[in-house]
């Protein structure tokens, strides 16, 4: 919204400066984007009377003109133009002047003759040509009427106004007028605001001799307002409301259109002006559209209307699509003679379907479509007629027709002053709060606040702090300690979360975030098999494409996509991790069930299975998750069957890691070993401890043994070394794996594994009998698994 402050002041007046008041009304809820000067790059540009025009002596298409520019002498000033004629008045820019787009006027020499300047066309002082009708577009600007010679230029033509544009939220589209601006500036800065009614003479004849109106959705349309104006004038517009248009942002075009958009400007309600010769049978009729009716719109283009459309109808046809835009025939034209005003209020739910089913979203459809006030038509249409009167555009013909089914505006909201001061941090007294509330016409009757029709957005009590806090000032409220006993906390899953983060970040793994929404072809490309149930995916009602036309079941597909991607950059290694969220179906009519999943990844050469692992392992330890157990996996269509296990705890599983698959490599365009690990984040919080539990350190020696023993290859080492524990029991302080060997020494299908066993006890020395039965007792332990001690 772009408000002329040349305008304001019509209601308010105001002598801070430009910056000042943007800053002011930005803090009270008005937010100014900026704020622009008019003609701010013109200077030295002023007003000349031409006093005669010669022929250029040395030159047919040049004449010399002598311009009185209120100096003591007059100036010369050669010119080409055709259209300079003694006594006329001209913008001159002078010696040293400056011109839009930073042109820079110097005197100098034409065929011999001394030029004090130029003369300046339209163009050249950034105006377009439909500001000033009258101008000629190539010649030089001819002022009309009477002026004062050396006046600068900007304050003759009413170019030197100050245009701030605000950023209008959508529940406040009383704020989308000059009048509404101008009602937060005098609440803001505590100042009269004077606000006339409109007075229309009238004196024109009956309206009932010339229009009928027949609304047949009152729901669509609560309240529609319309006068007649005959002897319509078609002529430009006076030079102060073509200023005002311009400085809106709006193009003028002639005095009845551009009464109707300063209408909707200064009241901001949308208007319209019918040709009474277009209204088949003098009767206009508010109706839903017929299925199939089609209706030519004021740009030209035909549209096909659907029943649940709202349209200004005559008796034949369609003649506006209601509070979008006018029919092709429903304009005002040069020799329009009788015109109907129309000012009404429309549904903003039918007018924003409407306009996107139609693709046509117009001045008027965007403010209709945030919700206008019933009660605003009457005034915006006799402002209409009083503009009509005022410029001597018509006669206004007596008599309005105002159907008025709008249900009256009855909103009480119950003033708490003990409440509002609790709920702001404020102390303020019932008087100075509804001091504050009458400035934004609230009424206040026994301690209940009566909001106006325009401001539909208040009400509750929370809506009434706001009121009081913005205009009382949000910089104005003190600062406080936060009261209360409540005092905020981590959740578990949230410190389990930050302690992954932390744990693997320290790793030299870095962090991403994907897309919940994938393609189905991403289970494809890992090699998921037609009936896995991860295939059953949520599909999205209305994606973007087909590449973002489900939820994921597995966040694998995501961490290879970026793995890929580093990859093709050539970043020759990567360890890459994401919590991401999973979604599995629920049934037909439910929300999915939504899982976190801690996903690894990475590829290069310092990676492999085992390095892998033990960022798993460091994980785990981190997060106090003890004697987990490791499976190998075979048969995972993603995985390599020979480098993939899975893991669980107390026999719940966490998740899985692994090789990639090599063709699931390949099809993603990795060129070297891929890894990834994905764990269950809920089951990781269950089986997570967040707090360390304290050990005090040993008291007493240890007892040391290496054992070297020999089994079947297939015998996992993990169970080795649980065999050992169990056997031991709580003298097993520490198991660890040094050597494995293969060879013929050993025999066939069989390997040897060397443990280095530590054992300890609380409380005393051990002895070299207890040691040696405890050594026995994991042997017998080791023997059930097919191993025995190493020859």
């Amino acid at each position: 919204m772009k408000l002329s402050m040349k305008w304001l002041s019509d209601y308010v007046k105001t002598e801070l400066s430009s910056r000042e008041y943007a800053e002011a009304m930005t803090m009270s809820g008005s937010m100014v984007e900026g704020f622009e000067v008019e003609g701010s790059e013109l200077s030295g540009v002023v007003v000349g009377r031409v006093l005669s025009v010669e022929r250029h002596p040395n030159a047919d298409s040049l004449v010399i003109c002598s311009i009185d520019i209120g100096r003591e002498e007059p100036v010369q000033i050669v010119t080409g133009a055709t259209n300079v004629v003694p006594e006329a008045y001209v913008p001159v820019a002078t010696d040293g002047s400056t011109l839009t787009g930073g042109v820079k006027i110097k005197k100098g020499k034409l065929r011999g003759e001394v030029s004090m300047g130029m003369l300046c066309s339209l163009g050249e002082l950034g105006l377009p040509g439909h500001d000033f009708p009258h101008a000629i577009e190539n010649g030089i600007f001819l002022l009309e009427g009477e002026y004062t010679p050396g006046q600068d230029i900007r304050e003759a033509i009413g170019l030197n106004d100050t245009v701030m544009e605000f950023e209008i939220t959508s529940n406040r589209p009383d704020c989308l007028s000059v009048i509404g601006l101008a009602r937060e500036t005098a609440a803001t800065f505590d100042l009269p605001l004077e606000l006339p009614q409109p007075v229309v003479k009238g004196g024109g004849g009956k309206l009932e001799d010339y229009l009928a109106v027949t609304v047949e959705n009152a729901t669509l349309c609560p309240r529609y307002t319309a006068r007649a104006v005959t002897n319509v004038k078609i002529e430009p517009s006076p030079l102060w409301m073509r200023e005002r248009l311009r400085a809106s942002g709006v193009r003028p075009i002639n005095n009845i259109v551009d009464i109707t958009n300063y209408v909707m400007l200064e009241y901001g309600h949308p208007m319209h002006a019918f040709d009474l010769r277009h209204v088949a049978g003098n009767k206009l009729v508010v109706r839903n559209a017929q299925p199939d009716e089609t209706i030519v719109t004021l740009d030209g283009t035909t549209r096909t209307l659907s029943p649940e459309m709202l349209v200004i109808a005559d008796e034949k046809a369609p003649s506006a699509v209601a509070g979008i835009m006018g029919g092709e025939f429903s304009g005002v034209y040069e020799d329009t003679k009788t015109i109907i005003f129309e000012a009404a209020c429309f549904e903003p739910v039918s007018v924003r379907t409407t306009s996107k089913k139609l693709g046509l979203r117009t001045e008027s459809s965007g403010r209709f479509e945030k919700g206008l006030d019933p009660e605003n038509c009457l005034p915006a249409l006799q402002r209409a007629c009083q503009l009509v009167e005022l410029l001597g555009a018509g006669q206004v013909v007596d008599g309005i027709i105002d159907i008025n089914n709008a249900p009256k505006w009855e909103v009480a909201v119950p003033l708490e002053p003990q409440w509002q001061n609790a709920h702001l941090g404020l102390s303020l007294s019932q008087e100075e709060m509804e001091k504050i509330l009458r400035s934004l016409h609230f009424e206040i009757k026994d301690g209940v606040v009566y909001p106006p029709s325009f401001r539909r957005d208040v009400e509750c009590k929370a809506d009434l702090s706001e009121e009081i806090a913005r205009i009382f000032g949000y910089n104005n409220i003190p600062t406080t300690i936060m009261r209360g006993l409540a005092q905020g906390k981590l959740t578990h899953e949230q410190k389990l979360e930050r302690s992954i983060c932390d744990a693997l970040l320290g790793q030299g793994y870095s962090e991403i975030i994907t897309y919940s929404f994938i393609s189905p072809k991403y289970y494809d490309r890992i090699g998921l098999p037609a009936d896995s149930p991860l295939r059953k995916s949520v599909v999205i009602s209305n994606p973007l494409g087909e590449d973002t036309s489900v939820m994921r079941t597995t966040t694998i597909p995501s961490m290879l996509e970026t793995l890929s991607r580093n990859y093709n950059n050539r970043n020759a290694c990567a360890r890459l991790y994401e919590i991401g969220t999973q979604y599995t179906p629920n049934g037909e009519g439910q929300l999915p069930n939504e899982s976190k999943q801690v996903t690894l990844g990475q590829y290069g050469s310092n990676c492999d299975y085992f390095t892998l692992k033990g960022a798993v392992e460091v994980l785990l330890d981190t997060l106090n998750i003890c004697n987990w157990d490791v499976e190998a996996v075979t048969d995972h269509p993603t995985f390599h069957p020979g480098r993939c296990a899975r893991l669980s705890v107390n026999g719940e599983e966490l998740g899985i890691l692994g090789e990639i698959h090599p063709q699931v490599c390949e099809t993603y365009g990795i060129g070297s070993r891929a890894y990834v690990a994905n764990l269950d984040f809920d089951a990781l919080a269950r089986q997570s401890v967040c707090e360390k539990q304290y050990r005090p350190l040993p008291k007493f020696p240890a007892s040391t043994r290496d054992l070297a023993l020999v089994c079947a290859e297939c015998v996992p080492v993990q169970s080795m070394e649980k065999a050992v524990k169990t056997a031991v029991g709580s003298l097993v302080e520490k198991v660890e794996l040094f050597d494995v060997y293969r060879g013929k020494q050993v025999g066939e299908g069989k390997k040897s594994v060397a443990f280095n066993i530590t054992l300890r006890a609380g409380d005393h020395t051990l002895t070299d009998e207890e040691s040696d039965r405890a050594v026995k007792k994991l042997l017998r332990a080791l023997e059930e698994l097919g191993a025995e001690l190493r020859g």
